[in-house]
C-alpha cells in the first residue's frame, strides 16, 4: 500500500488583531517553569497511583531510563516531585492497569494510555509522520519495511502466541548486525521499534534487562482505543501539551519537548492556538540583543504574571540526567545559566564532574552537582564527588538542606548510610560529611 499523502494544513492569516504580547522577565519564566515542571512550590505528599499518573499528566512525559548507577533516571524523577513513592504502584501502573505505557518519543518514555488519541495519529502516519529535520530517518523506516515485509508478517505471527522478548524470536540471531553499527543490535529489533511506531506492537513487560514485546491489539485497553486525531488536532495537542508542561516555551522548545520530531507544521498549529486563545505570547528581556518570543497557556498567565517575587521557601531537589527539567540543555542554560553535559557519554579522561551527574536544584537556582552511586552491596549511597557553581549560596542552610535530602535519597533506596568524599566545596564543609 503506498505511504499516504503528506500534508500541511497551514490556515489563512486571521482577520482579527493579535493580543499585545505579555512582557516578562526571565526569572519569572525560570520560575513558573519550575512550577510548571512540580520542582517548585510545595511538594506532594502520601504519593498514590492517582498521584503518578497527575505527575505524567503534568510533565507530558518522563523518561524512561533503566541504567542503575543511583536508580533508574525515571524512578529519581518520580522520586525528585513525589518523595517516598512506591515502585510497586509504578509497575501496576505499567504493566498491569496499563493507564501507562512505554513509548518512543523518539526516546524511551512512560506516557499516558489517555494520550493514546494523539499517538495513534502518529502512527498512523508513520514514518510520514516524521518532519523534515528528521528525513533521513523517515527514508531509511521507508526502505526498511518495504524490503522486509516477511520479516514483519512473520513477527506478527510470532506475537499471536503470546508476548516475547527480542531474543525469542527466531529471527534474532539469524538477523544480528555487525558488532560496530549503530542502532538496534537486529533486523528484528529493528523491525519492532517500526512496529511500535505504526501502532503493531508495544512494550507489555520487562523479563531482567529487556522489553517484553506484544501485539498492541492485544494489550492496550479497550478504553483507549478512540478515534485518532487528525493531523491537525494532533499537532494542536501537542504543542498545547508541551507549553502546559514548559510554562513558558520558544518554538524550539516546543518541538525538543513533546512530541520530537513529528511537528509537520508547528508555526500553524501555534497560529490557531493563539487564535482560539489557548496560548497567549510572551516576550522575554533575556540576554540577547532582541527580546525572545514565547508561548504561554491562557490558564497559566496569571501565575507568570506573579512569579516575578520568588517561589517561597526554597526547597533542595536532586535531578537525574534525563529529567525533563534538563534535557534540553539550551534552554537549561538560557532560563538557569547552567551548562550540563551527560559525562557518563564521554571518555573517562574527559569528565569533569563525574559519571552520573545530579544537578542540585535549590529554590529557583541550579547551584551545583553531585556524582553518586549506590553501592548495593554494602547499602551505602556513595558520594564520589561534590561541585558547588560560582554563584552558590554561602547559607550552611543550603549544604544541611542537600545533605538532608541525600539521606531521604538513601533511605528510599534502601541504603543504611550516606559516604562523602574527603573533599567538598568550602560553601558545604562541615555540613556534608
Amino acid at each position: 500500500m503506498a505511504p499516504p499523502t503528506r500534508t500541511r494544513t497551514r490556515r489563512p492569516a486571521s482577520d482579527a488583531p493579535d493580543r499585545d504580547p505579555i512582557p516578562a522577565s526571565i526569572a519569572a519564566v525560570r520560575r513558573l517553569a519550575l512550577v510548571k515542571q512540580r520542582l517548585g512550590g510545595a511538594r506532594a505528599r502520601n504519593a498514590s497511583k492517582e498521584s503518578i499518573l497527575a505527575l505524567v499528566r503534568d510533565l507530558a512525559y518522563v523518561q524512561w531510563d533503566p541504567v542503575p548507577i543511583v536508580a533508574p533516571s525515571h524512578v529519581l524523577s518520580f522520586w525528585a516531585r513525589l518523595g517516598d513513592f512506591r515502585l510497586s504502584d509504578l509497575d501496576d501502573l505499567l504493566w498491569k492497569e496499563r493507564r501507562l505505557w512505554q513509548h518512543w518519543i523518539p526516546f524511551s518514555a512512560l506516557v499516558l494510555t489517555e494520550d493514546f488519541p494523539i499517538y495513534a495519529s502518529l502512527m498512523q502516519r508513520y514514518p510520514d509522520s516524521l518532519s523534515d529535520g528528521w528525513g533521513r530517518q523517515r527514508e531509511e523506516a521507508r526502505i526498511f519495511l518495504r524490503e522486509h515485509v516477511a520479516l514483519r508478517r512473520k513477527i506478527l505471527r510470532e506475537l499471536r502466541d503470546g508476548p516475547r522478548t527480542v531474543r525469542q524470536f527466531e529471527d534474532h540471531a539469524r538477523t544480528l548486525r555487525d558488532e560496530g553499527a549503530w542502532g538496534p543490535a537486529s533486523d528484528v529489533s529493528l523491525m519492532l521499534y517500526h512496529l511500535l511506531m505504526r501502532g503493531e506492537v508495544m512494550v507489555v513487560g520487562r523479563d531482567g534487562a529487556q522489553n517484553t514485546w506484544g501485539l498492541l491489539e492485544s494489550f492496550l485497553p479497550r478504553s483507549a482505543v478512540r478515534p485518532a486525531l487528525s493531523e491537525e488536532d494532533a499537532e494542536s495537542a501537542m504543542a498545547e501539551r508541551a507549553v502546559l508542561a514548559l510554562g513558558a516555551a520558544t518554538p524550539r522548545d516546543i518541538r525538543l519537548h513533546y512530541v520530537r520530531g513529528c511537528y509537520l507544521d508547528l508555526p500553524g498549529a501555534l497560529e490557531r492556538l493563539c487564535e482560539r486563545s489557548v496560548l497567549r505570547r510572551v516576550v522575554t528581556d533575556g540576554s540577547t540583543k532582541r527580546p525572545e518570543e514565547m508561548y504561554v497557556h491562557e490558564r497559566d498567565v496569571p501565575r507568570l504574571e506573579s512569579l516575578g517575587s520568588g517561589l517561597g521557601e526554597p526547597q533542595v531537589s536532586l535531578l537525574p540526567p534525563f529529567d525533563n527539567l534538563v534535557y534540553n540543555h539550551m534552554r537549561l542554560h538560557r532560563l538557569f545559566g547552567f551548562d550540563y553535559v551527560r559525562e557518563q557519554f564521554l571518555p573517562k579522561e574527559k569528565r569533569r564532574y563525574g559519571t552520573y551527574v545530579l544537578p542540585i536544584l535549590w529554590g529557583d537556582q541550579l547551584v551545583g552537582r553531585l556524582d553518586p552511586q549506590l553501592d548495593r552491596a554494602n547499602a551505602r549511597l556513595v558520594v564520589n564527588s561534590v561541585h558547588a557553581e560560582p554563584s552558590a549560596p554561602t547559607d550552611r542552610a543550603v549544604g544541611r538542606a542537600i545533605a538532608d535530602k541525600l539521606t531521604d535519597l538513601a533511605s528510599f533506596l534502601g541504603a543504611e548510610d550516606v559516604v562523602y568524599p574527603s573533599t567538598v566545596p568550602d560553601v558545604w564543609r562541615g555540613t556534608l560529611r
